[in-house]
């Protein structure tokens, strides 16, 4: 409200100081065969080039709120639950003023994707994710980074895969995440005491047949 004061400010007025807009970006990763770990972009409609799905804070909207429906409008995406990242700020990084950008992540299985796909919406690498607008290559590694924590030491916590899978599925899949090969039987020992074997086995090819496992409790 104008006029209104608060704690803090040294009764000055609100307007007194200066606003900045709020706007919310969110990296939308997945793991496809050709590309490994890649993020979702979007054309962008009011200017050349690609962007990662965002757009601006309304009067009345919380923060979650503009995330779903700038993946709703700008990419066809539903249900998503993205998580908080990280707050961009940077004085001069957008140059249409000062906006500050609530960067989200969410990590999802590629056939979540696969419809959502069109002249409009493309994958890239996210270690590679091309030329893009203001500071969303920053915003993508730092997805990145916080992904790959997460993959270090708990098994699949994104739920790529399915709820029962072998070990070398889960390895497959921590590898494209990392983006780098993982010695076999390191990334045994780290997982291991985080699954649940189901005493079901399957066979692939001339292999022998291998266990599938399960995520120990909310692992």
């Amino acid at each position: 409200m104008s006029g209104e004061t608060h704690p803090g400010t040294g009764g000055k007025d609100l307007t007194a100081y200066p606003r900045a807009s709020v706007a919310v970006d969110t990296a939308v990763l997945t793991v496809v065969p050709e590309i490994g770990l890649a993020v979702l972009q979007v054309r962008r409609t009011d200017g050349p080039g690609w962007a990662l799905p965002g757009t601006f804070l309304h009067e009345g909207e919380i923060l979650v709120h503009a995330v779903t429906r700038s993946l709703a409008v700008k990419a066809n995406i539903r249900g998503l639950r993205p998580r908080q990242l990280h707050v961009f700020d940077a004085l001069r990084r957008d140059d249409r003023g000062r906006v500050l950008s609530v960067a989200h992540v969410a990590v999802v299985r590629p056939d979540a994707l696969e419809t959502r796909l069109t002249e409009t919406t493309r994958l890239m690498p996210a270690d590679a994710p091309g030329r893009l607008i203001y500071d969303h290559p920053d915003i993508i590694a730092l997805a990145v980074a916080d992904v790959r924590a997460h993959y270090e030491t708990s098994p699949d916590p994104d739920h790529l895969l399915g709820d029962a899978f072998t070990l070398r599925d889960l390895r497959l899949t921590h590898e494209a995440i990392a983006g780098r090969a993982l010695q076999r039987d390191t990334f045994r020992r780290t997982m291991e005491p985080h699954l649940i074997p189901t005493g079901v086995t399957v066979t692939a090819g001339r292999g022998r047949p291998a266990e599938l496992f399960r995520r120990r409790g909310g692992s």
